[in-house]
């Protein structure tokens, strides 16, 4: 049943559409649409419907969507627990949630201007004059709760078991030191989630003296303590390791020549579905004297980027060497022999190039060397059909082929969201201060819970069937605007009307999975109407 309902705020009647139904058999109100002040009633009915006085756009989805996750984790309780009492009335575990929704919204950004002018307002109210005050209060100590206490929430939320993997992000950010002119590269050792790539521990180190990536290893196995760590390492990092513990890893392709040589046919697709042009050969070789289970990957993906890198090589390679021929017909580059072959061993040392270019030097006194070459194109199809697009995986687990390419991948995912959380604007090379260690850990878990809030939010999506990495997945969200219209007074508050833009297929699956609504909650009812 529908009827409409006045309202008086500060002396003046706002009128409401409202429908009521019986709800477990009691009246209820199901719905209710602002219609307006009678004044501007009537000006509608005689046809006179005032335009906006001003309209403003801001984007809608990945703020909305992050925060409906933090509220599924119970995020500010927690952290607010893990501190201890506050007098504050705007609480620590507040302020962090605000700035793990700052960094994996809206990276690189000044967080004041994103607030003022964005929509977090609207879900959550908080004075944030002292954020930077507040944040100083995270000691070492409260650090480590929170991101224990975070931690417990995704694995509760998860309920897929404790096993996780251990990894390593070598090149997490830059930070500067007192020395404006000397920077500091930090990496990152992660657990996270075997279902996900979810961090839920970390430990932050220097670059520079940085630790053995075996010690690493453990030291991020000592930090989960509920469950079994497997840990996950490179083919630069396998003679490393003592593989004494469960492990997933990449091998060196030159080390196992017979594996490359394997025929197409051997090998079986993956997960069509998950893995598109994935295909793997699982089998079994000697690593390090002991007869291992190996996995023999193949990725079109792959393969058509390493394709392309290296016709880009091998096009720069011949440009320039097109040019050192050109210098010395013209008598511009003099050297001597020895001194053009090293020019040549410059130009594709390091590159596979060097494994298809045959050059070849006449003459023998400066001035009368001449530079020829010529590319193998046998040598060309050997890269492409034993080299390009594979991986050599190794692994002392009996999982299934898709989860092992699973866990290995983990690190590439890690790797790709912190580029993009920690770009050059927000720990780059001239930040607005010197970063002190304090601020480096608060920096740290920052971007470390905005990587979990993200990863998790990845993590459902792969589930409903949309394969995307973490800025994929917030680009897309971030593409779901809001249009605010402003109409004039009438003599009350001025009223808003909300409007969400149309949505593409993906961004509505996307809008529904994290469920969200046509608009966010607001404070004050009467100053909009519904979209």
């Amino acid at each position: 049943m529908a009827s409409v309902v006045g309202k008086k705020v500060g002396g003046r009647t706002y009128y409401y559409l409202v429908t009521s139904a019986r709800v477990d058999g009691e009246p209820r109100v199901v719905s209710q649409r602002y219609l307006g002040t009678a004044e501007e009633i009537g000006r509608a009915m005689d046809g006179d419907v005032s335009a906006p006085g001003d309209a403003r756009h801001r984007t809608f989805g990945d703020v909305a969507a992050v925060w409906a996750t933090l509220e599924r984790l119970d995020f500010v309780r927690r952290v607010d627990e893990a501190v201890g009492p506050q007098r504050a009335a705007t609480t620590l575990g507040t302020h962090l949630a605000l700035a793990v929704l700052h960094r994996a919204t809206a990276p690189g950004t000044d967080l004041m201007s994103w607030w003022e002018d964005g929509v977090a307002p609207e879900f959550v109210k908080a004075d944030l004059a002292n954020h930077g005050r507040a944040l100083q209060r995270l000691t070492p100590e409260r650090i480590s709760r929170v991101e224990a206490l975070i931690a417990r929430a995704v694995l509760e939320q998860l309920g897929t078991g404790d096993a996780a993997l251990a990894v390593d992000v070598p090149q997490f950010a830059t930070f500067t030191t007192a020395d404006p002119c000397r920077c500091e590269l930090a990496g990152l050792g992660l657990v996270v989630t075997k279902d996900g790539a979810i961090p839920l521990a970390s430990h932050v180190y220097p670059r520079e003296g940085a630790p053995p990536f075996a010690a690493l290893a453990e030291d991020l196995r000592a930090r989960h303590t509920t469950g079994d760590v497997t840990l996950v390492f490179t083919a630069g990092q396998a003679a490393q390791l003592d593989l004494g513990r469960h492990f997933v890893g990449a091998l060196p392709l030159s080390e196992y020549p017979d594996l490359l040589a394997k025929p197409a046919s051997a090998r079986k697709p993956v997960d069509p579905e998950r893995f598109a042009g994935l295909t793997a050969f699982d089998t079994r070789a000697v690593v390090a004297g002991v007869r291992r289970r190996v996995i023999l990957t193949h990725s079109e993906t792959l393969h058509n980027a390493q394709a392309r890198a290296f016709g880009d090589e091998l096009g720069t390679a011949a440009r320039e060497l097109a040019g050192l021929d050109a210098a010395l017909a013209a008598g511009t580059y003099r050297g001597d022999r020895s001194q053009v072959h090293a020019e040549i061993a410059r130009i594709t040392r390091g590159r596979r190039v060097e494994r298809v270019l045959s050059p070849s030097l006449a003459g023998t006194r400066p001035g009368e060397i001449r530079l020829t070459w010529k590319i193998d194109d046998a040598a060309v199809s050997r890269l492409h059909d034993e080299f390009f697009g594979k991986q050599v995986l190794v692994t002392d687990h009996d999982w299934p082929v898709s989860e092992v390419v699973t866990a290995y991948r983990a690190r590439t995912h890690l790797d790709s969201t912190f580029r993009w959380l920690t770009g050059a604007a927000v720990a780059g090379p001239s930040p607005r201060w010197d970063w002190t260690p304090h601020r480096i850990a608060v920096h740290t878990l920052v971007t470390v819970l905005a990587s979990t809030v993200t990863h998790l939010m990845r993590r459902e999506a792969d589930r409903a069937g949309m394969n995307l990495s973490v800025r994929e997945l917030m680009d897309s969200l971030a593409g779901i605007g809001e249009t605010v219209l402003r109409y004039p007074s009438t003599g009350g508050r001025p009223r808003t009307r909300r409007l969400l833009t149309e949505r593409s297929p993906e961004q509505q699956a996307l809008f529904d999975l994290f469920g969200l609504t046509q608009s966010p909650p607001r404070r004050h009812p009467h100053r909009s109407g519904s979209a």
